[in-house]
């Protein structure tokens, strides 16, 4: 936990690590550094994230003609429509005023007739019905072929709708699957110190949520934005046609949608990026609490943790509130301006009707246009919400591909064939923060088939000096040497392929036992895997599992102890038969009498290789051909286990204090 109470041994560590916080004693997986706030650029970062969806550009174009085609059709349906309208209305006021008249009366005389009689403003009506015949009802026969027309009209529409969405479906999941494999590559190219400092929750949560949350945000956006924009064009058009006046005063209200638009987006972008944010904190204080869930029992730190949870989680209902809140009053505010603009079109058109300057079909169509136009707006302005978000996802994952990639490899490098594993280092020196030195003009040779133990305090530098053999962290200054062959001019899976490591914590992944120790060399046989399962002891235990060698392990290996996880990582390093070996306090995890077999069955496979120990107990190394102990990133000592007693320097005070029997006087 972040509050955790630290030893007296890691405030002692903590010292040495300097104001800066440098990490030392191995690398700082655990000690998780924040990243600096970014401010949103939401232009920048919208434009590079529909790049992306630049190799898809043949299906977007047929996505867009798609589009066009759905839209325009839906577009001249109200006013074919309309057409159906002019013909019933028509009927009804031809039988309505043909009583009036004498039979066979054209149009033309009935509006003549009605003026003399003073009804200018029937006659005004009767003029804009070109279809009204005095006398003649309701023509049911073309009132059925438009209806027809329409109906023919909107299942073609509705049919390249299906097929556009079913495309843009197709290039979304393939850009977002490019998406998730350059996250994937780029976290392979990343040095260790990368993750060191990046809580897990955190990263997690940005190449998991916020991917999801990029996709489901392309998905909606991109179908339903070209849909309303297409369709606020396609209706501006009609509308001009229909009538200008009407349509100038429809188009008042897009200045008026964009104005709230943008200001509503502007303040919610803010709250949208705190609450993404929050969300990856959240989930790293979760996943942190629960994976040591039972030292937080252990220590009674339950209200702590909770106390934790809370906080992060108040801070996420916040932002998100703030963020959903603000970007919700949108849709409201763009349901009144369209309203309003809804009331204005009809009173203005019923005049215009009255006046027989348009036809009630016009009309008709007009006010369905004006929703259609309003209504694309509002679905525009509440994707806007869902853009804002999925934006600010994008930008977190970005900012994992934008980080620095570990060093290349060299442009002509070795391979060692049959590598023997001399180790030379040569005046290395390395620290985790330049400002705070740990290793210094180390020097050191290892001949092959030796035994390093190394030994020290909490911090001295142990696990780092491994680490720089493996190429985890490169070197401050100096060199390390294979074989005479100089470690960055090999390639690093050269280099870490002749190199066998077992943790003192311990990985394995979901699959069988079999899998888990095959994961050593690709390509293991059954009997190689049984043959090393058999030398470390494996095989022991895996005779009582109800399946044996093709026992699954669940996410965490909770089917099995501790120390069988622990022999089952070492008969992974054996069965990989390396040139080097690197044990850090292997046998931590397993009991006395197992810990004497692996210790015999590490004999075996430490034969003819250089093997390095990192060891706490002193009494697993007395066999080392070589005991190195450090401090403060210097090895002060170094020599046989017999030579190093007989000095009676540190490593002779380290074993003293390890075997003193502690003696309590009683205290009056």
């Amino acid at each position: 936990m972040s509050d955790r109470i630290l030893t007296e041994e890691e405030k002692a560590a903590e010292q040495r690590r300097g104001p800066g916080g440098a990490q030392r004693g191995g690398p700082p997986h655990l000690q998780i550094g924040r990243p600096g706030e970014k401010s949103a650029n939401f232009g920048a970062t919208a434009r590079r994230l529909f790049a992306l969806l630049r190799p898809e550009r043949a299906k977007l174009y047929a996505v867009l003609a798609l589009a066009v085609s759905s839209v325009a059709l839906n577009a001249v349906g109200p006013k074919i429509l309309g057409r159906a309208t002019d013909l019933i209305f028509a009927g009804a006021v031809g039988r309505s005023v043909g009583g009036q008249v004498p039979a066979g009366t054209t149009r033309e005389q009935l509006i003549e007739g009605l003026r003399s009689r003073g009804q200018d403003q029937l006659a005004d009506m009767v003029s804009g019905m070109p279809d009204l015949v005095p006398g003649v009802g309701i023509d049911f026969g073309a009132v059925g072929r438009v209806l027809l027309v329409v109906l023919a009209i909107y299942v073609g529409a509705s049919l390249l709708s299906w097929a556009m969405g079913w495309l843009l479906t197709g290039v979304v999941n393939r850009t977002i699957y490019g998406l998730r494999r350059s996250v994937e590559d780029k976290l392979n190219r990343l040095p260790l110190p990368y993750f060191d400092a990046q809580p897990r929750g955190e990263l997690l949560s940005r190449v998991t949520n916020d991917i999801d949350n990029v996709a489901q945000s392309m998905q909606q956006t991109l179908s339903q934005m070209l849909n309303s924009l297409l369709t606020v064009i396609a209706m501006i058009v009609m509308m001009v046609y229909i009538s200008p006046l009407l349509a100038l005063i429809a188009l008042v209200t897009i200045p008026v949608t964009m104005l709230v638009t943008a200001v509503i987006g502007k303040r919610a972008q803010g709250h949208f990026v705190q609450q993404w944010k929050s969300t990856g904190e959240l989930n790293s204080v979760v996943e942190e609490t629960f994976t040591g869930h039972q030292l937080v029992k252990v220590f009674g730190r339950q209200q702590e943790a909770g106390e934790a949870f809370r906080a992060k989680n108040d801070d996420l209902y916040s932002a998100g509130f703030g963020a959903q809140f603000i970007s919700g009053l949108i849709m409201p505010m763009m349901m009144f301006i369209g309203n309003l603009n809804y009331v204005i079109v009809a009173v203005v058109g019923g005049l215009r009707v009255a006046n027989g300057s348009m036809s009630l079909g016009d009309v008709q169509a007009f006010i369905q246009y004006s929703r259609q136009f309003t209504q694309p707006l509002t679905q525009v302005a509440s994707m806007a919400n869902l853009l804002q978000s999925g934006v600010a996802s994008a930008e977190r994952v970005f900012e994992v591909l934008d980080a620095p990639e570990q060093e290349p490899e060299a442009a002509s490098l070795t391979v060692l064939p049959d590598p023997r594993g001399r180790v030379e280092f040569e005046d290395v020196s390395f620290s985790y923060d330049p400002e705070t030195p740990l290793i210094e003009d180390l020097n050191l040779t290892v001949e092959p088939g030796q035994m390093v133990a190394i030994v020290g305090p909490t911090g001295a530098g142990k696990t780092t000096l491994v680490n720089l053999i493996m190429r985890f962290y490169e070197l401050t200054s100096g060199r390390i040497t294979l074989d005479g062959v100089d470690i960055t001019d090999l390639t690093r899976h050269n280099l870490r392929g002749e190199i066998g490591m077992v943790l003192q914590d311990t990985w394995l992944f979901g699959g069988t036992i079999r899998d888990n120790i095959a994961y050593g060399r690709p390509g293991a046989t059954d009997e190689e895997v049984v043959a090393a399962a058999k030398a470390t002891y494996v095989d022991r235990f895996v005779h009582s599992l109800p399946d044996g060698y093709d026992t699954v392990l669940d996410a965490e290996a909770g089917n099995i102890s501790a120390g069988e996880k622990q022999l089952i990582t070492i008969a992974r390093a054996f069965v990989s038969d390396p040139a080097l070996l690197i044990l850090d306090e292997a046998t931590s995890s397993v009991d006395t009498r197992t810990e004497l077999l692996v210790q015999q069955a590490m004999a075996a496979l430490r034969r003819d290789r250089t093997s390095f120990v990192i060891a706490h107990r002193l009494s697993t190394i007395r066999d080392a051909d070589l005991i190195l102990v450090m401090e403060n990133g210097r090895i002060v000592e170094q020599g046989s286990h017999a030579e190093l007693i007989e000095r009676g320097g540190a490593f002779a005070e380290l074993y003293a204090a390890q075997f003193r029997a502690a003696v309590a006087e009683p205290v009056e």
